[in-house]
């Protein structure tokens, strides 16, 4: 397992004499993106900025490379100059796009002659080079994030600091961004903390997430294991999983457990003792609605239910649909299942899923 750079062991954070902040244990594993997600007033933006040795905390300590650093004094301003930061808004000053890239570079001491080819070299690859001579003030809000994201590169920062750089950017502006911010990251191996309340963003760039609620890391861990084994109904709902319901194991046929919820039958596989109190979390992509039969289908699902379609949500290019089957069920299909199936409010269908789809939380 690779060394941790940051480490924040008991970190708290009090505003107004309220807990902001309080995680007793936090890691950031050199080479890794660390991506922090939560709800707005999560804590997020304040876990980065002390573990960036950007602000104070209330009580606890950040470790780098294993040795404890304040952020105050000569040793704290040592540690966060071999940091960078790019934050929601830009922050540029009122000059050319090179002279912003170049900024960071300026401020550590190099020499303008030598720091030119490096700031042209990110100009480059951040495809804002034809923008080298512009002002600051007449980018666009795509390019002036690019340019902060050069100046941030610019300086090969030993720990990369990411704050929702995308969050004020439009939908095609912020696809092209994460796609390039994706590649760089992967190049360069960079350790980088990326703070978002986005998903998506997370999933693709994140080595590892952490997820954040009140102030506290919930969970932390590889992208299979947040989105796939949450282990709260809290955390469940926030990555994406919209049927959680509640559940109690009744018997355990080798592995293959039977769980009661509302009066019906769920099959999932799993470890967990007949006459536990569950959660039964079922991510919408890993049901499948069918026209309703008089045989079960011959697929391999173990799971079988029949119900009456209660919703219908266009979301884009997919449809949220909800049936009734004596317990809410919440699927995701293409338009063109909804048109083959007949799915509308009222509808019958079937719905199908994998006892392995089925996740066990413990209550």
């Amino acid at each position: 397992m690779t060394a941790p750079i940051l480490g924040g062991p008991d970190v708290r954070v009090l505003y107004g004499g309220q807990p902001t902040l309080d995680v007793p244990q936090v890691e950031v594993r050199e080479g890794e993106v660390l991506a922090v997600i939560g709800p707005n007033g999560a804590g997020k933006s304040t876990l980065l900025r002390v573990l960036g040795l950007l602000e104070v905390p209330t009580a606890g300590t950040v470790l780098y490379r294993g040795e404890a650093v304040s952020p105050s004094g000569s040793q704290g301003l040592a540690v966060r100059r071999r940091f960078a930061s790019v934050f929601q808004e830009p922050l540029l000053c009122d000059t050319t796009v090179r002279a912003n890239a170049a900024l960071g570079l300026r401020l550590r001491g190099r020499p303008a002659g030598e720091s030119a080819a490096v700031v042209q070299a990110w100009l480059e690859r951040l495809g804002i080079a034809h923008l080298a001579d512009r002002r600051a003030r007449t980018l666009s809000g795509g390019e002036a994030q690019r340019t902060s994201l050069a100046r941030a590169f610019a300086v090969q920062p030993e720990v990369l600091l990411l704050d929702e750089p995308f969050s004020a950017l439009d939908p095609p502006t912020r696809a092209d961004l994460l796609g390039l911010l994706q590649t760089l990251l992967r190049e360069e191996s960079r350790t980088t903390i990326f703070v978002t309340h986005d998903r998506e963003e997370a999933l693709r760039l994140g080595d590892r997430i952490a997820v954040m609620t009140d102030g506290k890391i919930q969970q932390i861990g590889t992208p299979s294991e947040i989105f796939g084994r949450p282990v709260s109904g809290e955390v469940a709902r926030f990555v994406g999983v919209e049927t959680i319901l509640p559940g109690k194991v009744r018997a355990d046929r080798d592995g293959l457990l039977a769980v009661e919820v509302e009066g019906a039958e769920i099959q999932a596989v799993g470890s967990i003792e007949p006459g536990a109190a569950v959660l039964v979390c079922l991510r919408p992509e890993d049901l499948t609605l069918h026209r309703p039969w008089g045989e079960k289908p011959k697929d391999s699902a173990r799971n079988h239910l029949i119900g009456l379609v209660a919703e219908v949500v266009p979301l884009g290019a997919q449809v949220r649909v909800e049936v009734d089957c004596g317990v809410r069920l919440i699927s995701l299909v293409t338009k063109q299942s909804v048109e083959e199936l007949g799915i509308r409010p009222g509808a019958k269908l079937g719905v199908t899923f994998k006892a392995t789809a089925v996740h066990l939380i413990r209550r």
